[in-house]
């Protein structure tokens, strides 16, 4: 299938003001792209791309004094096919993880999973090892956090999710992501479009979302608190240790969001 996914965003600043934005298609799915997500902004300004740690496509610029629109719109061939499952997917000790996933273990920003950890093994500690266990944290996660746009809070950490029992999408997934590592399951965040493809009706207006990748047998497996289903065109766009690591937007000085659009429709 081919989807029409991008977005526009919005901003008015009161000087020029340094921006950072990761807002293209993952490197990983590049290659799908019929017709490129290139980066625009209005008024048209100078920008410079570049990867940061993680391998994720960010472009910084400098707004100017007054306001700036930014957007991205492409065409991407998907194969059609659903997230992935793996139900016999191993769990791997410690010992014997590759070192390059062991970060994906530690404590970060939002997922405090040293501060969780006598809660997670009481919680889960019975649950049988691999891909049982990680749902039964999605399980968890979906039932127990309430999900509203009224309750969201940039610095709400998962142990304040956990505690507060509501949020939004990057919510449920640093709590998600915390209770693995506490499990010693590597995991990591990420952000990216979740289309509606296959979903019944209605639908709520179109955002990005967060979800996770968690590392069982040999490759990285999706789930999606949130949600805590089987979607259909979802297309990665930045992946990190939390949602510090990959901010849609990041503003070196004050900034007013005033438009925020986002789409993803198959098309013919």
């Amino acid at each position: 299938m081919r989807m029409k996914l991008g977005c526009r965003l919005s901003f008015n600043v009161p000087v020029p003001t340094p921006m950072i934005f990761m807002l293209n298609v993952h490197y990983s799915r590049v290659s799908d792209l019929e017709r490129p997500d290139y980066l625009r902004t209005d008024p048209p300004v100078r920008t410079e791309a570049y990867r940061d740690g993680f391998g994720n496509w960010c472009t910084r610029l400098v707004a100017p004094a007054g306001g700036i629109t930014v957007s991205t719109d492409g065409i991407l061939a998907d194969d059609g096919l659903s997230d992935p499952v793996g139900l016999e997917s191993v769990q791997h000790p410690v010992e014997h993880l590759p070192s390059e996933v062991l970060e994906f273990l530690l404590p970060s920003r939002y997922c405090e999973s040293d501060v969780l950890s006598d809660f997670a093994w009481q919680r889960f500690g019975h649950e049988p090892t691999g891909w049982a266990k990680v749902q039964a944290v999605c399980d968890f996660v979906h039932n127990h956090v309430r999900f509203g746009y009224e309750h969201s809070r940039p610095t709400r950490t998962a142990v304040e999710t956990l505690n507060e029992g509501v949020g939004v999408c990057r919510d449920y997934t640093h709590l998600a992501v915390a209770l693995c590592r506490s499990l010693n399951i590597p995991t990591r965040y990420c952000t990216g479009y979740v289309s509606d493809i296959g979903q019944p009706p209605p639908y709520a207006p179109m955002d990005f979302s967060a979800y996770m990748e968690v590392y069982l047998g040999d490759r990285w497996w999706v789930f999606d608190p949130r949600n805590n289903d089987i979607r259909f065109g979802r297309v990665l766009i930045a992946r990190g240790r939390d949602a510090a690591d990959v901010p849609l937007t990041h503003s070196f000085g004050f900034h007013e969001l005033t438009q925020f659009e986002v789409w993803i429709d198959e098309v013919d």
